[in-house]
């Protein structure tokens, strides 16, 4: 199931959905060279994109770390990448207040995990009319996601798409239950994998998390073959500068091979 947003391509083309782009817009050059090698390999392999960057960071684990080039400014860039890639764009929304200005600048936005029960913030997004991806807390049950949908289309809105990232396993790992995938699946949604977050280990005594990005290829291949409709994932051309979540991130030259192997596996089981 691929939703069904404008400017979205290859919607027929029986192919995984990808949203992917940067952590957040760090500055006014990367997030273009992310755009630019992201749409030539999903043109390449009919896979529908939706590029995604936050615009700002609310949930850093310290006081110091990097939030964003400005409010306006990454949202002005993400509206840019849009036009110019021919993409459909999404980014985190983390109040109601936010939900309504970046719905002026993309096409879609998320509700990051830590926030997918904020019932106000799931009615603030509903009533933009865009698509919502919302991220299963680490915390919930994918059963548990039902009572997530009925709020936002109990909102009138029923552009919904859901995300596996992980369920917390003690204070410093997550575990991906591919289980998730079919449970969310029985609401009529598309699901996607998250493969970079849900390699992260949170709450480091540095105040930095820390990552497994050796297993990124394992958790998407697992991901694809049990029927994800989707995949979500992060990348930059060098994480180890990366100004967020760079300890978790795709390399990006690694992206097309990453990509064409799982166009293989999802041709293999449709």
């Amino acid at each position: 199931m691929i939703p069904k947003i404008e400017k979205l391509k290859y919607q027929d083309s029986n192919n995984f959905f990808l949203i992917a782009g940067p952590s957040i817009i760090e500055d006014d050059e990367i997030p273009f060279i992310i755009a630019d090698k992201l749409t030539r390999v999903c043109d390449k392999y009919e896979i529908p994109l939706i590029y995604k960057a936050s615009y700002k960071k609310a949930n850093r684990s310290r006081l110091d770390s990097f939030t964003g080039v400005g409010d306006f400014e990454g949202l002005k860039i993400l509206e840019r990448i849009g036009k110019e890639y021919h993409v459909p764009t999404i980014t985190d929304i983390h109040t109601e207040s936010e939900a309504v200005v970046a719905a002026e600048y993309v096409d879609a936005l998320q509700i990051p995990a830590f926030l997918c029960r904020q019932t106000d913030l799931l009615v603030a997004a509903a009533l933009t009319g865009k698509y919502i991806n919302v991220k299963k807390g680490q915390f919930l049950s994918p059963e548990s996601m039902k009572y997530v949908i009925e709020k936002i289309t109990k909102s009138k809105n029923d552009k919904i798409i859901l995300t596996e990232r992980g369920s917390s396993f003690g204070y410093q790992d997550l575990i991906v239950d591919f289980r998730s995938i079919p449970i969310m699946q029985r609401n009529e949604y598309p699901v996607l994998v998250d493969i970079t977050h849900s390699i992260q280990q949170p709450n480091q005594e540095t105040g930095i998390t820390g990552g497994q990005p050796e297993l990124i290829n394992i958790i998407a291949q697992a991901g694809i073959a049990a029927g994800a409709d989707g995949i979500f994932m992060e990348t930059h051309p060098d994480p180890s500068v990366a100004k967020s979540d760079g300890a978790n991130m795709l390399l990006l030259e690694r992206v097309e091979d990453l990509l064409q192997m799982l166009t293989r596996i999802r041709k293999a089981i449709v």
